[in-house]
């Protein structure tokens, strides 16, 4: 009898190893992951929204925090863009001596002689001047608004807007008329123009109101009248308080080192320059600073609902013993469990993610549509949300699913 060729027993046994290689592989595809993920939310819906609940609030908070400070910083770059950076105001103040600094009556003059300065206007502070919106109203009862005689290119160098009427121009500035800022026009009850209002004891027809000023906040609280009808019935608004300038964005601060020795030769110590866009600057740096203060907050939430899961899942661990023991009876292997189980994680974070997404960029939309702001929610806002859900997701549901998996059988079988 002829012997058995080695090489050929050799290849049946590998063929027989790869047989049973091949019978003993999962045979668990995606789309049963996926169904398997789903069974097990459906079994408990209401602990499923709960928990995915969780997730959805933490999501949305931060992707609501970030859409809305986004939206806000974007309205703010386009007020500075709109506004302008270039302008510098210079206002007189005390000097090291305690006197008050006068600045000279030629100061706009001097000021557009500043090489790099494309304009300039004054505004006059008129001391004991007060306005009322009648001759018979509480003399005591200014509400703190403030008369300035006014040059008429003001509102072009600060980039005002009337927000109804019209400004001085070179006819009205001779009589009495006057120009509300928005919040003088509030305190004097003032909606309209043509209105009278009783100022230093004469009657001045209301020729416009002021929209808000960004970069001259202090016109919004202010009564302007021309600088001729100042002079004529008042005695004053020939010496300026306060200097607006613009120059071209390369010069700026090459004029504010000259505003100094050109309109106080004798001593600069007592003149203010400051440049109003830096304040919009810096309320966008508090901005930011809240932004991250509450995507902290956010995170926190979001680490609540990320442990919400994990005790969601392991809580099912355990009431589903039975129906683990059962699977591995029937050949499901260790890591069938674990892919079970960790798809349910995976797919209930993803849920509450998802949710938590559109509730926040609902919240963008709604105070964008609110406050007037240009809607700005990044893509990668969305992107970095679902991200961390399914990061938070399948952490919470590791140890749940490993859990799962080394349940032995029979234990499983006898629990009740």
């Amino acid at each position: 009898m002829a012997k058995s060729c080695p090489t050929l027993r050799t290849r049946e046994v590998a063929v027989t190893s790869r047989k049973n290689s091949s019978a003993g592989r999962s045979a668990l595809r995606a789309s049963d992951v996926g169904r398997l993920g789903l069974t097990g939310l459906r079994a408990r819906p209401m602990r499923a929204v709960l928990s995915a609940l969780g997730i959805a609030i933490g999501i949305a908070a931060m992707v609501g925090v970030v859409g809305v400070s986004a939206s806000s910083q974007a309205r703010l770059q386009e007020q500075l863009r709109a506004l302008g950076t270039n302008m510098l105001t210079a206002r007189s103040g005390a000097d090291l001596s305690g006197q008050d600094l006068i600045l000279p009556e030629d100061s706009v003059g001097r000021t557009r002689m500043i090489p790099g300065v494309t304009d300039a206007a004054s505004t006059s502070t008129l001391s004991g001047v007060s306005v009322y919106r009648s001759r018979l109203s509480d003399p005591n009862a200014t509400g703190g608004t403030l008369t300035m005689a006014a040059d008429t290119n003001l509102l072009k160098v600060v980039s005002g807007t009337m927000k109804r009427g019209v400004w001085l121009n070179e006819a009205t500035e001779h009589y009495p008329g006057v120009v509300l800022g928005s919040k003088a026009a509030q305190l004097l009850g003032v909606v309209e123009p043509g209105t009278q209002v009783w100022l230093g004891g004469t009657s001045f027809t209301v020729l416009g109101i002021m929209a808000p000023a960004p970069l001259a906040e202090e016109l919004d609280n202010a009564a302007l009248i021309g600088v001729p009808v100042a002079q004529t019935l008042f005695n004053a608004g020939k010496t300026p308080t306060t200097i607006y300038e613009r120059s071209t964005e390369d010069q700026v601060e090459n004029v504010r080192s000259l505003l100094g020795p050109t309109l106080a030769p004798q001593g600069a110590t007592g003149l203010k320059v400051s440049r109003p866009s830096d304040a919009l600057a810096a309320q966008n740096a508090a901005d930011q600073t809240l932004t991250t203060l509450l995507a902290g907050v956010g995170s926190i939430a979001l680490l609540v609902g990320g442990i919400g899961v994990a005790n969601t899942m392991i809580i099912s661990v355990l009431e589903r013993r039975k129906e683990i023991g059962l699977r591995r009876s029937l050949g499901a292997k260790r890591g069938h469990i674990t892919v079970q189980f960790l798809a349910e994680a995976l797919l209930l974070s993803f849920l509450g993610g998802l949710a938590g997404c559109l509730i926040g960029a609902g919240v963008t939309w709604g105070m964008c549509i609110a406050y007037g702001w240009p809607p700005t929610l990044h893509w990668w806002v969305i992107a970095a949300g679902l991200g961390s859900t399914l990061l938070i997701g399948a952490v919470a549901g590791l140890y749940p699913a490993i859990r799962a998996a080394r349940t032995p059988p029979t234990a499983a079988l006898a629990s009740q």
